[in-house]
């Protein structure tokens, strides 16, 4: 490197974002992902012996994943080539490819090829790589916000191991800005900065998990921040809201608030009003809810609070959990909107929880009888001799492909769990069970 180049070198990594400057150098600074980098983890292991995997780093933005890449690359003293999948094409694929096949013929080096938003290559340029990675030309190492099962072509994938990464969690976030503080060489020691908790907890909350976030937010507020008469910087959680112009939305994830507005949404759905369920929801989505938290409760609701009067809302809510873990953040929320207005605006009926509620009540609670023998398999001749089978009456030898049959234990002989609601598709469930058994829902019917 010429002066020229380390003066230039040297300028950029002063002007460089905290986040970059602060990228860690060594595992020992890299914070977060123990499950993967932690001393004894399968990874690092696989390090000290000298063996570097070709790999899928999947995860949210700033959780490590470019990081993670640069530090393999050190470890193992290999060649780092980073591309862009969404810069980059075929002939810049066939350029590094050349270029790590020389390196490895003359001097032995491996070469890391790390492709970031890996998911953005089509299958063509996915298979430029794949004879590359199969006869070890080079160490593939791919970061992706996507589900690779979805992005990543099968034969590459099964030549990679898939490694998830997880969004921070609250103290990592502290830790890093710890870091940052005390750090006079890259980070903001330098300045005369007070972190009060106020400012601390505000930027733990508005990254939501993401440490470049984190650490780009802490930089605008210390700038932002006017020096005292004593030169000191006082952050604090007004500061840090006017410098990233956003509010700091008041939803505790792991407190009061939390279940409070849980409750809410639920039962703003289940009283059919589509506007306050969707204001929860924003509430949720605003305050950093996790999405697959609140579509869980989508699939329960539909279960528990539509049920039969619409058993489509179950494929309505399935289908939105599905899409919004395939879409991520922030395009699943328009998911979320469709499957909540959905199931606020569908009939409602709790006939299947009741259902369930009762019988279970009866299988705790009653004396389990046997298997009537009409309804058991004679699977042996032993069996049949015994009255397995016998007088089993099969429904598709009967007009309407319907007769009755007694299908209870004898002691539970005429229990009704299930009663169907006056709302929606069970009107026609009703009708159609009528048809078949009758009234069953007398007032002298015993309803277990």
């Amino acid at each position: 490197m010429t002066l020229f180049e380390h003066s230039a070198a040297d300028q950029k990594q002063k002007l460089a974002p905290l986040a970059a400057r602060m990228r860690p150098k060594r595992f020992a600074d890299y914070v977060g992902q123990s499950h993967i980098v932690g001393p004894d983890s399968a990874l690092r292991r696989s390090l000290r012996d000298g063996h570097i995997p070709s790999m899928i780093i999947w995860g949210p933005p700033g959780t490590g994943k470019t990081t993670l890449a640069i530090l393999l690359a050190a470890e193992t003293s290999s060649h780092f080539e980073r591309i862009s999948a969404v810069a980059s094409g075929v002939a810049d694929l066939r350029r590094v490819m050349s270029e790590a096949g020389d390196r490895l013929g003359m001097n032995g080096q491996r070469t890391i090829l790390f492709v970031d938003e890996i998911h953005r290559f089509n299958k063509a340029q996915q298979d430029v790589i794949l004879p590359y990675v199969e006869d070890g030309t080079i160490v593939l190492i791919g970061a992706t916000t996507e589900n690779p099962s979805f992005e990543v072509v099968s034969p590459l994938l099964s030549r990679a191991t898939v490694y998830d990464l997880k969004p921070l969690t609250p103290g990592e976030i502290r830790q890093i800005i710890g870091m940052a503080l005390r750090d006079s060489a890259s980070g903001l020691g330098n300045l005369d900065l007070k972190l009060d908790d106020s400012g601390i907890e505000s930027i733990v909350k508005l990254s939501n998990g993401d440490a470049r976030n984190a650490l780009n937010t802490l930089e605008l507020s210390a700038h932002a921040a006017r020096p005292d008469a004593s030169g000191t910087r006082l952050v604090d959680a007004e500061i840090v809201e006017s410098a990233a112009q956003r509010k700091i939305a008041r939803y505790d994830k792991d407190g009061d608030l939390h279940f409070d507005t849980i409750s809410a949404f639920i039962k703003s759905v289940r009283s059919s009003d589509p506007d306050a369920a969707i204001y929860w929801l924003a509430r949720m989505i605003e305050g950093g809810e996790d999405p697959m938290f609140i579509a869980r409760r989508l699939v329960i609701l539909a279960s528990e609070d539509i049920g039969m009067a619409d058993p489509n809302a179950l494929t309505v809510a399935v289908s939105a959990q599905q899409a919004a873990h395939f879409v991520g953040m922030p395009e699943g929320r328009i998911v979320l909107a469709e499957a909540t207005v959905y199931l606020a605006s569908a009939p409602k009926s709790n006939s299947a929880y009741a259902a369930i509620s009762a019988a279970l009540e009866d299988a705790r609670n009653t004396r389990n009888d046997p298997v009537p023998l009409h309804l058991r398999n004679a699977v042996t001749g032993l069996m049949k001799d015994m009255g397995y089978g016998e007088d089993y009456k099969y429904a598709h030898d009967y007009d309407g492909n319907f007769t009755p049959m007694q299908n209870l234990p004898d002691n539970l002989n005429g229990r009704q769990y299930y009663k169907p609601g006056d709302q929606g598709y069970e009107i026609e469930v009703s009708k159609r069970l009528a048809n078949w058994w009758g009234d069953e829902d007398s007032d002298d019917q015993d309803s277990g």
